[in-house]
């Protein structure tokens, strides 16, 4: 499983010390993603827990960290308010209970897209992904980590602020040892690695202040204030309600639900997967990581626990950890559950601080900052793409970041790429010849037809197509159009160099095509 052969002692060491660090970080975001959704602390925790430890053994990646996420929750939220609207009448206890059950159902139904999309070997269309679209998802991804931090500095006299600034100054006033133990904590994971890197930092940071909180007694936020884990114990199989769940209505909201859930999981965790390649030098299977993904999602919410993907900000704690291997990310999600089931004390006089301390270093290591000094030397159009898939990202969502991203960039692409050359010259024979030059595709066609002057043609015209490729079927009904306007003047066209695809699914200009030696054996896309 996990080639202990090829493991050292220092990477078993470093793989469980990294390991370590990652399974506390997941915990209070495991929780906070739990509330998210609307769900009990322990949904995101089993998360954490299940999903993790499939993803760690089966993954396409070594070393990538998956649990609960927000992307995910999220769509959690939007399920829970049309479950909700369909049951208005029953109590509140009621209505958890079913939102949960729907989300376990969601749960299972996503793994199972996610499982088919990873057979079908469609994890391969992550590189439609432009660069501009990986900068801008690195970088709104960042922003978003840090943002969902300002949470635990929250005032409790929060609904009377107006505006970030009274926010921070009333934030300042009553959480102070919270900002000077954040302040620590990054210090700490700054400074640290610079001397030595035997042992993780972000652990030197979480061992070190939680021992000086406990001696000094100074109150400030803790783990145990976030949720109550002491009667959390292992998860157990949970069948979903099909009683409830299994009617129209019902399938009305759960389908759509799944499929956003997998789509949002398989972008997060296929773009996750991108960047920690680029990290490590080394290329992961995105096919293998579908496949996992789909089975870790199956089995949480088979045993209590809602969906998730890979998170971008723990796998990068444990990268830079030096937990590189699959121990690694099995350690953070055993570890995890043992520390959460059979030490909860332990874990409940946590600084929160420290956690978010980490977090915001790992915002800064995730941002990339190359991209600003890039962006002024980028194409517009490229530069339009990774400012409008960061700001998506932190204000919609990652899913329609990502596919905004895409479609811009692929409109950009055929708009660059719409024009069609040619140049005419007179054979021996007389005859004047069209040598076109370019694409042609739907978005050509136009260009394409205004290249001709038929009215003033000769009798006999030839249309070289040597330097040029037909992409579509649209641009193979183009080559009929012309063909056909230049039979109703009643003049003589010839088709040259066209390959032999092109010329089977051609139904007006096919008998007016000749074959040459040197003809190109591309082919076109053509739907019947």
């Amino acid at each position: 499983m996990f080639k202990l052969q090829n493991y050292s002692t220092q990477n078993i060491k470093n793989d469980i010390l990294s390991g370590a660090v990652v399974a506390v970080a997941l915990i209070p975001e495991a929780i906070a993603f739990s509330f998210i959704a609307g769900v009990s602390p322990v949904v995101g925790l089993y998360a954490a827990f299940i999903i993790g430890l499939i993803t760690s053994i089966l993954g396409g990646k070594p070393g990538m960290i998956s649990g609960a996420t927000g992307a995910v929750a999220i769509v959690f939220v939007s399920l829970g308010v049309g479950v909700a609207q369909l049951n208005p009448d029953i109590g509140k206890e009621a209505l958890s209970m079913l939102i949960l059950h729907y989300i376990l159902l969601t749960s299972i139904l996503a793994g199972v897209f996610q499982i088919m999309v990873g057979l079908l070997k469609m994890g391969k269309f992550i590189r439609l992904v432009p660069q501009p679209a990986m900068f801008g998802f690195v970088n709104g991804l960042a922003i978003v980590i840090a943002m969902a931090q300002l949470k635990f500095f929250a005032p409790n006299n929060i609904e009377e602020l107006n505006g970030w600034s009274e926010f921070f100054k009333a934030s300042l006033a009553e959480n102070y040892l919270m900002y000077i133990i954040v302040i620590i904590t990054m210090a700490i994971m700054h400074i640290l690695p610079k001397y030595t890197k035997a042992v993780p930092s972000g652990l030197v940071a979480i061992v070190g202040l939680t021992l000086l909180v406990f001696i000094t007694g100074v109150n400030t936020k803790l783990v145990g204030d976030l949720a109550d884990l002491s009667n959390t114990v292992f998860p157990t199989f949970v069948m979903p309600d099909t009683d409830l769940l299994f009617s129209f209505s019902s399938m009305y909201l759960i389908i759509p639900s799944a499929i956003l859930v997998g789509l949002v999981g398989l972008i997060e965790s296929l773009l996750t997967l991108s960047v920690l390649d680029e990290m490590s030098g080394t290329r992961g299977s995105g096919n293998r990581e579908c496949v996992a993904q789909g089975i870790g999602n199956i089995c949480s919410g088979s045993f209590g626990g809602m969906a998730g993907c890979a998170m971008i900000g723990q796998s990068i704690i444990n990268y830079t950890s030096g937990g590189l291997g699959r121990l690694s990310s099995f350690t953070a999600a055993t570890l995890l559950i043992v520390l959460v089931v059979s030490f909860s004390n332990i874990i409940a006089i946590i600084p929160v601080a420290v956690l978010v301390g980490i977090m915001f270093m790992v915002s800064i290591g995730t941002f990339e900052f190359s991209s600003l000094r890039r962006i002024k030397h980028m194409p517009k159009a490229d530069a339009f793409v990774l400012i409008a898939v960061t700001v998506i990202t932190v204000f919609e969502d990652l899913a329609i970041a990502v596919i905004a991203g895409i479609i811009i960039s692929a409109l950009v692409f055929a708009w660059e790429h719409a024009k069609i050359h040619a140049r005419t010259i007179t054979n021996d024979d007389g005859k004047k010849v069209y040598c076109l030059n370019g694409p042609l595709f739907f978005a050509s066609v136009t260009s394409f037809g205004e290249q001709f002057d038929i009215e003033n043609d000769p009798s006999e015209v030839v249309i070289d197509f040597a330097e040029a490729r037909v992409m579509d079927s649209s641009g193979a009904e183009a080559i009929d159009a012309i063909t056909e306007r230049y039979n109703k003047a009643g003049k003589k066209l010839t088709i040259k160099h066209l390959s032999e695809d092109c010329r089977k699914v051609l139904k007006t200009a096919g008998p007016f095509c000749t074959y040459e030696e040197d003809d190109p054996t591309y082919k076109v896309a053509y739907n019947a």
